[in-house]
């Protein structure tokens, strides 16, 4: 059976930190309560002054991934982009991306799943080249969430951060790469996360923002608790299909949302967080650019080896949720 495999891995995230210390000097909160609440110590946030749009973002990620894959834009049949934070409502951000890396014969858009958006895209790419209908694809992950983020709201704004991942998937010529990916969402539960057309109040020590005309809201208990047990499952069912049990997993690479959420899900599925790899410390919750991030960063300090069975699995706005198995072939 054709498998689409991962060839390269790259990610890109803004330069400035914000720190937990510094947010104390922005809403009601304390480097201890974020910690303990959701194990985020500092975030990265794009600024309008440099190039970190969205597709700037996404194009040194993406730049970097094909880079490693040994390839050239030109040689790509798509851009697939996971984003809930384009730069524009149209045209985009894959079109803009495109042009930037010079992908010219490349089929490219956007696709909006809230944080499970590059698993998403992950499975549009690797269903294309099992159909035969393209042998060379890049996938993005990327976000800039500062830009909608409620700055006096604090269960919300300790939380995101702006960054973007990417990886190159072409045709298995080994039998190694994507063993399969699971996709589920339900809209009864939209109302737990979602933007409202809001614009809240800019600090000054943030003035480098880029705010759009709409906020984020979510109603944190209810998500977490959804969150868990639909990583949980979807997991597990990926597990099952393909014959394996939690021992089996090398790594996994969790959407990184919440510290507790990562640990009560490998908790669940039996996995010792030895084996998680998680970054959110440093980053925050980048959504959909989450999973690629951390990804690139296994994959560069080589804690990801031939023959490794990968487990990824991510959860967001929508309510959308996924999982992927990969069988890893060295990049």
């Amino acid at each position: 059976m054709t498998r689409g495999k991962i060839i390269g891995t790259g990610s890109f995230v803004p330069e400035r930190i914000l720190s937990n210390d510094e947010l104390q000097l922005i809403v009601d909160t304390s480097d201890e309560w974020i910690i303990r609440r959701t194990g985020i110590k500092e975030r990265r946030i794009a600024s309008k002054v440099k190039d970190e749009s969205t597709a700037d973002l996404a194009t040194q990620a993406g730049l970097k991934a094909i880079e490693m894959a040994g390839v050239t834009s030109s040689d790509l049949d798509m851009v697939i982009v996971g984003t809930v934070t384009p730069d524009r409502q149209f045209p985009s951000a894959g079109c803009m991306i495109q042009s930037k890396i010079g992908a010219f014969k490349a089929a490219a858009f956007d696709v909006s799943a809230g944080c499970s958006g590059f698993l998403y895209g992950l499975t549009m790419a690797h269903n294309a080249i099992k159909a035969e209908t393209a042998e060379l694809i890049l996938v993005l992950g990327v976000e800039r969430l500062s830009t909608i983020v409620n700055w006096q709201d604090r269960s919300t704004c300790v939380l995101l951060g702006d960054g973007a991942g990417a990886v190159v998937l072409s045709a298995s010529g080994n039998g190694r790469g994507i063993m399969s990916t699971h996709l589920q969402s339900d809209g009864t539960f939209w109302d737990l996360l979602y933007s409202s057309y809001e614009r809240s109040l800019l600090p000054q020590s943030l003035e480098c923002i880029d705010l759009k005309p709409f906020q984020l809201k979510m109603e944190g208990n209810r998500l977490f608790k959804r969150a868990v047990g639909c990583l949980s499952e979807i997991a597990s069912r990926a597990l099952r299909q393909n014959n394996l049990s939690s021992k089996d997993i090398s790594i996994v690479i969790p959407h990184q949302a919440n510290i507790r959420i990562i640990m009560a899900m490998a908790e669940n599925l039996g996995i010792p967080m030895e084996k998680v790899y998680t970054n959110l410390d440093r980053y925050g919750n980048t959504s959909s650019a989450s999973i690629p991030i951390a990804l690139d960063e296994a994959n560069r300090q080589g804690l990801l080896k031939d023959g490794d069975l990968v487990l990824m699995a991510s959860f967001g706005a929508g309510l959308t949720w996924g999982a992927a198995i990969i069988e890893w072939a060295a990049c």
